[in-house]
């Protein structure tokens, strides 16, 4: 009989076990991943962002998880000789409409405390040279990581802590019991006192096998990149953002320098025909008719309608994508280039076509289920998973950590 049994080896799912290992240093504790190795979707496919929290709703709980999370990352990778840089990044006006909204994200980012500053179109391109702007915002506490390897860190602590780790398990069916809950898997059967679901793309799937509503089904979005080819990198030095619509739940396209000192350029935002859809030709009739059956879906295309339409364009033509990467950096010419690697998001989406814009977490019975967790999630994981544990009701059975 496991204490805890955590669906989903992704970021999330890795640090709520290993918060549980510290909270309950004897608790039987296992893992359970479908895949052959940790972070293969959603955390594995990510910008590698560090992010500060400047975009979300003050008192959600995106904006303190992902405040206290970008300090609380930092303080995981300095302690465990991770590669980072807190880089900052700019977010910038091209446009005379954008200049109302970008005084508006200055102002919520001071009220979520973070140390923002205006500056003008000279001094961003004191930090980014090949710029062009009418003002921008400096945000010092953004940074760069590589998850894969914040992932790993955690997988091997959580065995340190004498947790399990199983690969390629697969859970197909969840059982209560008197005393918990019983999951069935591809391998073997877990007993266990409590479930944890970070299943990510699947977690909607996951609560409702476990007899839960989810109260939201998760719609799958893809993100295509472009690189820069290596000899053109010199155009950007840190993290090149535009002002976000503020009615629509992505960022825009943007530069991205990972920690390896390639640069990024996207991503664009597409429905995908398959919940693990990374390619444009993937397709999964289940996957595909659940979405189309929706309502909520046909609800969020009819007000989203425009920039739907432009995200698809930007996605099958890259003079338009292209042409939205100038909007920052007129320089760019479509030569320079290269498709990489697509990542797909888990969006929750509720039934009045209403997206779900924080963290949504859903307590069963013996069972807590991540039912939302798209970006700031790997910068948040560290306080996403305290938070997991504070919804755990209390263990009698357990040795506390006192220090934690």
């Amino acid at each position: 009989m496991y204490d805890f049994a955590l669906i989903g080896g992704g970021i999330v799912g890795l640090a709520s076990a290993m918060a549980l290992g510290k909270r309950y240093p004897n608790a039987r504790i296992v893992v359970l991943e479908k895949e052959s190795t940790w972070a293969y979707h959603q955390t594995g496919n990510n910008s590698g962002v560090i992010h500060s929290g400047i975009y979300y709703k003050p008192g959600s709980f995106k904006a303190k998880f992902c405040r206290e999370g970008s300090r609380s990352m930092v303080e995981f990778c300095q302690a465990h000789g991770i590669a980072h840089e807190m880089c900052g990044k700019v977010i910038v006006a091209t446009e005379e409409k954008e200049l109302p909204l970008l005084e508006n994200l200055y102002k919520r980012g001071l009220e979520n405390s973070l140390s923002v500053t205006k500056i003008s179109a000279k001094e961003v391109q004191e930090i980014e040279p090949h710029v062009r702007c009418l003002a921008g915002i400096r945000v010092p506490t953004t940074g760069i990581v590589d998850y894969k390897q914040v992932c790993q860190k955690y997988a091997d602590l959580i065995e340190i802590q004498g947790g399990e780790l199983r690969l390629n398990t697969k859970v197909e069916k969840i059982s209560n019991t008197s005393k918990g809950q019983v999951l069935e898997t591809n391998k073997d059967t877990f007993e266990t006192r409590t479930v944890i679901n970070c299943a990510g793309l699947h977690s909607d799937r996951i609560a409702k096998l476990g007899q839960v509503n989810p109260q939201a089904k998760i719609v799958p979005f893809r993100g295509e990149y472009y690189e820069l080819k290596p000899e053109k990198r010199y155009l950007v030095k840190t993290l090149i953002y535009p002002v976000p619509n503020p009615d629509f739940p992505f960022l825009g396209v943007h530069f991205t320098r990972m920690i390896d000192g390639s640069v990024h350029a996207g991503p664009n935002a597409v429905l995908s025909f398959k919940r693990e859809g990374y390619k444009k030709t993937d397709f999964d009739l289940g996957d595909f008719a659940e979405v189309m059956t929706y309502p909520g879906f046909w609800k969020l295309a009819a007000k989203h309608a425009d920039e739907g339409i432009q995200e698809m364009i930007r996605s099958f033509y890259k003079a338009a994508f292209v042409r939205s990467l100038q909007r920052l950096i007129p320089e760019v010419q479509a030569d320079d280039l290269i498709p990489t690697h697509a990542g797909v998001r888990a969006q929750a989406l509720m039934n009045d076509g209403k997206l779900v814009d924080d963290f949504l977490i859903v307590k069963g019975q013996n069972s807590v289920h991540v039912c939302n967790a798209p970006s700031p999630a790997a910068t948040s994981s560290i306080e996403i998973g305290k938070a997991i544990v504070e919804q755990i009701p209390e263990q009698p059975h357990l040795q506390v950590a006192l220090n934690v």
